[in-house]
């Protein structure tokens, strides 16, 4: 990131932080949170709020706040990414950026399950508040729902997803939900990407709230995804996680695209960090898909 870019952040967090919502009041919100393709393409950073900050190999690589900038910036100038979901800092980095005009918004909730903590399933909702993202002005609000049959603390995690999908719909804001049916191997918090795993899931998230209204689920890539589509009616996003071959999986996500409810591209760090540094060309061959 550019030296003044950089100062310009400081500055205003250190001595006017109203900057952040001045910019908010001004930004130009997105017509619709799909693009005029029908679908969306979300590039996603809320990673490092969980500690979770490595990648393509390198444990630290989301450890830069401006390098990680610069590359949400340049995926954000390409017209076929349609929005951008993180955690409040960088959202507010990105509005002070004047980056986020015309695009769909997502805040990241709940991030208090902490990558590789013993209590990582008891995932707290410490991150954006429904009332913070209206406040905001932002599109809707994404929450990690792992769901672990032999951890007594996931009751609590699917309880306040509940409340966090209600109080989302009581402002007409969208609520996307991560599902996984999860457990712990050799200490490890390991999601089940079986079909089956991910229609359990789909069933048990769709049913959580007094409304499923605003709802969007955001779900793996499934062995069978056409009978993971075929177990909801909801919106459907699918999310990245880590890809080591980016052709491959652009196959895997037209498949799953071409059912009716799919409605997407949830994708971060895989396109902010490709292997060969381009993150530019790694963006537009998402967009080429959609």
């Amino acid at each position: 990131m550019r030296a003044d870019r950089l100062a310009l952040l400081t500055e205003a967090r250190l001595r006017r932080p109203e900057a952040i919502t001045e910019a908010a009041a001004v930004r130009q919100r997105a017509d619709s949170p799909v693009g005029p393709s029908g679908k969306c393409f979300v590039i996603a950073a809320d990673h490092p709020a969980r500690g979770a900050l490595g990648t393509g190999g390198d444990p630290f690589a989301m450890a830069n706040r401006a390098d990680l900038l610069d590359r949400l910036v340049i995926a954000l100038e390409n017209p076929g990414c349609t929005g951008v979901l993180g955690t409040a800092d960088i959202l507010e980095d990105l509005l002070l950026l004047g980056a986020l005009d015309g695009k769909s918004v997502f805040g990241s909730m709940n991030r208090g399950g902490l990558a590789g903590a013993s209590w990582e399933i008891d995932d707290r909702f410490t991150g954006m508040t429904a009332a913070g993202i209206a406040r905001l002005g932002f599109d809707g609000g994404k929450t990690l729902t792992r769901i672990d049959y032999d951890d007594p603390t996931t009751p609590s995690v699917l309880e306040h997803t509940a409340r966090a999908i209600d109080d989302l719909a009581d402002r007409g804001l969208i609520a996307m939900v991560e599902p996984f049916i999860s457990t712990r191997k050799g200490g490890k918090v390991v999601n089940d990407l079986s079909t089956e795993a991910v229609v359990k899931s789909v069933a048990i998230a769709s049913g959580l709230g007094t409304t499923s209204a605003y709802t969007w689920l955001k779900l793996p890539t499934a062995p069978d995804p056409v009978r993971v589509a075929a177990a909801t009616t909801l919106p459907v996003v699918l999310l990245g996680g880590e890809v080591a071959d980016l052709d491959a999986q652009r196959d895997k996500w037209a498949q799953a695209l071409e059912a009716p409810n799919a409605v997407g591209l949830t994708v971060g760090r895989s396109l902010l960090y490709p292997a060969d540094g381009n993150v530019a060309k790694a963006v537009q061959k998402v967009v080429d898909l959609l």
